[in-house]
């Protein structure tokens, strides 16, 4: 499988953390955190950060339930998934984001803006999630 550059994202209402990573090091790392203001915005950084580094693929977090049962962020996130889908045609794919904010918290310190370093950690599950025949 030739080597993929991935794009992930922690969806938040009023902060999006994002994270860079690639299938050839298996290695995700923190880029940055948008703040926008409206979807307009939102979606503006995001049509940046897109031509900027031209993912093969982009992973959301899916926030669940401690017990794996969807909420409504859930929604949220697969609606955003969506949108990134439909509006940028880039292969999407949701991936179990529970505990990720407390481990960023945990590296970084409680009082850190995490969610960068969440989108790396829920990009690098996936990473690690890929069958050594990829």
């Amino acid at each position: 499988m030739p080597e993929s550059t991935l794009l992930a994202f922690d969806y938040g209402t009023k902060k999006i953390g994002v994270a860079i990573g690639n299938t050839l090091t298996r290695q995700a790392r923190p880029l940055e955190i948008l703040f926008p203001v409206t979807r307009e915005q939102r979606f503006a950084a995001i049509a940046r950060l897109l031509a900027d580094w031209q993912p093969d693929k982009v992973v959301v977090g899916l926030p669940l339930a401690t017990d794996g049962a969807e909420q409504y962020a859930s929604l949220r996130c697969r609606r955003f998934a969506n949108q990134l889908h439909g509006r940028f045609g880039v292969e999407t794919v949701l991936v179990d984001e529970r505990g990720s904010s407390m481990e960023a918290q945990h590296m970084l310190g409680s009082h850190a803006d995490d969610d960068a370093m969440a989108a790396a950690i829920i990009l690098q599950r996936y990473l690690d999630g890929l069958g050594l025949e990829q």
